[in-house]
């Protein structure tokens, strides 16, 4: 047992001796002592991004934090058997970082553990690819994780890039980025667990946040990746705002048959970064599994979930 290790089992045994409303008011007074322009960014950021709960300490809402205790209190052991299913110690120090700064807002352990070396999806320690590629990109954005896989692999390094955007207007863009490359078709596309019609929702911050809902904005297709590629996979990345769990589920016979690589955001609310791994394994138990993340340490995001 090394120091993580330790440092992990002390931090789930402590949870674990709290009941729930001890623990939301630990979580409150680790926030009540950062200091106060963190505080802010951290209000702004939450509510901005309607992931993990609104933050008004002005009008006494603290619907993040309640959150965050619900998912540590409800899901310890579950946060636990990922630990344990981690592959390397960079992953498992990672896990310990996020969850001990939703504990009690450690910045330390999340500064530590920062991806600084390598692109986002792409560890090259990890993640190794071949001419005979077929990689799936789920929100697909402007094209720059496509282009991102081609810095660090190639232009001849893949057979075929599939490229999945919902938003129209980023959809234009994304095909005049990847004009200039062979071999790669762009769908205007939702993806999910079944075909319908969904709308697109707006997020007036950051059109890389918008996602699918019912409404009265413009509609697209969605479809399952299971039904919509019919060779197989040997990649898929998804980053598609909380839509990762049905992008899994519509990808069954792809994951099953194919084993692709995959590199899935995990962040998008306090359930993904146990659940989805579990959602793979429960598919195929051949995976092993890595965290990465690359984001400001106050408050990580930009998980990814390598399983390869």
């Amino acid at each position: 047992m090394n120091i993580i290790d330790r440092n992990f089992l002390n931090l789930v045994n402590e949870i674990k001796a709290l009941d729930e409303k001890e623990l939301y008011y630990r979580i409150r007074k680790s926030f009540d002592i950062i200091p106060l322009e963190t505080k802010k960014s951290c209000i702004n950021f939450f509510n901005n991004f309607n992931y993990w709960g609104k933050l008004d300490i002005d009008n006494g809402i603290y619907e993040e934090i309640a959150l965050k205790e619900e998912a540590l209190f409800n899901h310890i052991d579950d946060f636990t058997r990922l630990y344990n299913r981690l592959a390397d110690y960079r992953s498992r120090k990672t896990l310990y970082a996020i969850l001990n700064n939703w504990y009690q807002y450690d910045f330390v352990s999340t500064s530590q553990t920062r991806e600084y070396l390598f692109d986002d999806y792409f560890d090259l320690d990890l993640v190794r690819c071949s001419k005979d590629e077929v990689f799936v990109d789920l929100g697909a954005f402007t094209g720059d994780t496509a282009l991102s896989y081609i810095k660090n692999y190639g232009e001849d390094c893949y057979k075929k890039i599939y490229c999945y955007e919902i938003t129209p207007n980023t959809f234009e863009i994304l095909k005049k980025n990847l004009e200039p490359y062979s071999n790669i078709e762009c769908r205007l596309k939702g993806i999910a667990d079944r075909e319908e019609k969904m709308s697109v929702i707006e997020n007036g911050f950051d059109s890389s946040s918008n996602t699918l809902g019912t409404g009265d904005s413009c509609e697209i297709e969605v479809t399952t990746l299971d039904n919509d590629i019919l060779e197989p996979i040997t990649l898929i990345k998804a980053d598609i705002e909380g839509f990762e769990q049905k992008a899994i589920l519509g990808a069954k016979e792809h994951i099953l048959n194919d084993h692709p690589k995959l590199l899935i955001s995990v962040y998008h609310n306090n359930e993904d970064l146990w659940k989805i791994p579990q959602m793979i394994s429960d598919i195929s138990n051949d995976y092993t599994f890595y965290l990465r993340y690359k984001s400001s340490p106050i408050y990580p995001t930009e998980i990814t979930l390598i399983a390869i």
